[in-house]
């Protein structure tokens, strides 16, 4: 059966998808200590999916520094509290390694806020847009590009939520998993489409009734 995938995806038909949410084990790594022994476990896996958060500012000119950093396999997601531990060693080891790929959406945006932590090379990452652009598809956020693939939806809901808390919530650390999980799930289904070929790209401009 070939898959259709959209070169533009509406977002008003993104309400009317059934949800996706990371269906595995959270780990929120809140001391220097703990991310040693976290990134040990993430460094044996051959494949990483990797976000931040922000705590939002709502004053014009202010920007705070990235406050979470997690990293997914594809059934443990650590969620480290930046704000807490600061860019530790071993997190430094992770970012620079060079073995394990590690899967992210516009990772230079957050590469760039990761670097106001702390200096270090960025090793082995694939930004999922350079790929999805390869394909043809033009709508690159993180939830168009599930809808588009998936047929489900990522909800945005925790994205401004404060990620600075004293203790976060199921629903952010919930959220800040899917959003590091979700770039696997992405990067595997556009490995395997082109393994296969078994995709056609629809141009939705061409659908779009004559004026």
């Amino acid at each position: 059966m070939v898959k259709k995938i959209y070169k533009k995806y509406e977002k008003k038909e993104i309400s009317q998808l059934p949800r996706a949410t990371f269906p595995g084990r959270i780990i929120v790594v809140s001391t220097a200590r703990e991310t040693e022994k976290a990134v040990d476990f993430l460094l044996s896996c051959p494949l990483l999916g990797l976000d931040t958060e922000t705590k939002p500012s709502f004053k014009k000119g202010r920007q705070n520094v990235v406050s979470l950093l997690q990293v997914s396999t594809l059934d443990t997601c650590f969620l480290f509290r930046l704000n807490l531990t600061g860019l530790t060693p071993p997190l430094v080891r992770l970012l620079e390694d060079t073995d394990v790929v590690k899967v992210g959406l516009s990772l230079g945006d957050d590469v760039l806020s990761l670097h106001k932590r702390g200096n270090f090379q960025p090793g082995s990452f694939i930004d999922l847009q350079d790929h999805m652009r390869e394909l043809g598809v033009e709508d690159l956020s993180l939830q168009k590009l599930y809808a588009n693939f998936f047929s489900q939806r990522i909800s945005k809901t925790q994205q401004l939520s404060n990620w600075e808390k004293d203790i976060l919530d199921e629903k952010q650390k919930i959220y800040a998993a899917t959003d590091a999980w979700a770039c696997i799930m992405l990067y595997q289904e556009y490995l395997r489409m082109k393994a296969q070929g078994d995709y056609v790209l629809i141009d939705n401009d061409l659908l779009s009734p004559t004026p």
